[in-house]
């Protein structure tokens, strides 16, 4: 495919980040890139609940793609576990505002390399994991990531050049600034606050991408090669879930 590069854009600041004083898990996420794919706002509404509303950027809606690491997962008080505490994980995400107009993310489906971190998504964040085989190898400047399904077809491959550190303009703000997930618990929709500093952003080309992951969580296949943006990551703390 085409390769796309992103350069240094500068002259657009992230906003201001929430705090989230009584954190319920603690992650880290590393070597972050963020594919970024237009479609129109009526296709993405109808896979999310119709009390949430699709976002748009410059007259259309917006679908992520987003690969990286978690690392140092942990809930308060308890340690790091080696083996558990670290995985790599792929999801696919659009951009929502509820009923009293506060944005944040709707995940279509997310791939943890880890089974008991997917089954522990599905069961105490109501998140539509997937437990897949994938790998994130990092040589150098160079990130390949690797995600494919167990008990599906569902798959992903992905691989960047980096460089050096570089700011960005929108719409990268819009697309990667968000610090609240939604999903849906006991038939309503819940939310929760995420904190982490603003993205440090490097210049990226990708080099490679084969994926169906948007099609399999109900989308079209995506037009044209995606809006691309790296990162070396961000520690993250989030809270707990609320209805209100």
């Amino acid at each position: 495919m085409p390769r796309v590069r992103v350069g240094s854009c500068g002259g657009v600041r992230s906003p201001s980040f929430p705090r989230v004083a009584r954190p319920v898990m603690y992650h880290h996420w590393s070597d972050v890139t963020f594919l970024h794919w237009r479609y129109q706002k009526d296709v993405v509404q109808e896979l999310v609940p119709r009390s949430l509303t699709v976002e748009t950027f410059d007259g259309t809606a917006w679908v992520g793609l987003t690969p990286f690491v978690m690392e140092g997962v942990r809930l308060p008080g308890l340690p790091v576990l080696p083996w558990l505490s670290g995985f790599p994980e792929t999801n696919v995400r659009t951009y929502v505002r509820d009923d009293h107009g506060r944005g944040g993310v709707w995940f279509l489906s997310l791939d943890a390399g880890r089974l008991v971190p997917a089954l522990g998504g599905r069961a105490g964040f109501r998140l539509p994991y997937f437990w897949s085989a994938m790998s994130v190898d990092v040589r150098g400047s160079r990130v390949r990531y690797a995600c494919r399904r167990h008990f599906a077809r569902a798959r992903c491959v992905a691989e960047v050049e980096t460089g050096p550190p570089a700011d960005v303009a929108e719409p990268a703000h819009f697309l990667t600034a968000r610090y609240r997930l939604f999903t849906v618990v006991a038939g309503r929709v819940a939310r929760a606050r995420v904190e982490h500093r603003p993205w440090p952003f490097r210049e990226v080309e990708l080099v490679r991408l084969e994926q169906d992951l948007l099609q399999a969580a109900g989308l079209p296949a995506p037009h044209g090669p995606p809006l691309v943006h790296a990162s070396t990551g961000v520690p993250v703390r989030v809270g707990m879930w609320t209805w209100w």
